[in-house]
């Protein structure tokens, strides 16, 4: 099993940020690779067990069901379905932890997966840096307070 691991501070707080990371289906809004997202069937994008279907920007397709989402702990986690990158049993998931000096967050993004030997550095660092860490910094740039 390979693990990725990311975290980060942002000068928001997690209120703030959770408002934006927490809508299953809201990831256009806020993550600089993703083209557009729906939500399967018509279920509401809080329901656990719901199924986003996402293009990136460079043209990939990424099927996604949300396995859990708390309120109560800013977290999220999910479960690829279907993507190009070549990962099986991926699970991740987003948490952010309320940081009370100057009202910011911590932000964590974690997955682990299995893949095929040899590509777990290249997955990694294209998961790490592509996706978890574009994703903080993108928001890092968003007024978010």
């Amino acid at each position: 099993m390979v693990n990725v691991y990311v975290s980060s501070v942002i000068d928001a707080s997690a209120d703030s940020v959770w408002t934006r990371v927490r809508d299953f289906n809201g990831l256009p809004q806020w993550h600089p690779s993703i083209a557009d997202s729906r939500i399967e069937n018509g279920q509401p994008a809080d329901r656990v067990g719901c199924i986003r279907h996402f293009h990136l920007k460079d043209g990939g397709m990424i099927r996604e069901r949300l396995l859990a989402l708390s309120d109560y702990d800013y977290s999220c986690t999910y479960e690829i379905l279907e993507s190009p990158m070549g990962v099986a049993n991926y699970t991740a998931t987003l948490k952010l932890t309320p940081v009370t000096d100057g009202g910011r967050c911590f932000a964590e993004w974690s997955a682990e997966f299995d893949c095929d030997p040899g590509r777990e550095g290249e997955l990694v660092r294209s998961i790490g840096e592509g996706v978890f860490q574009a994703g903080f910094d993108a928001l890092k740039r968003r007024s978010l307070r």
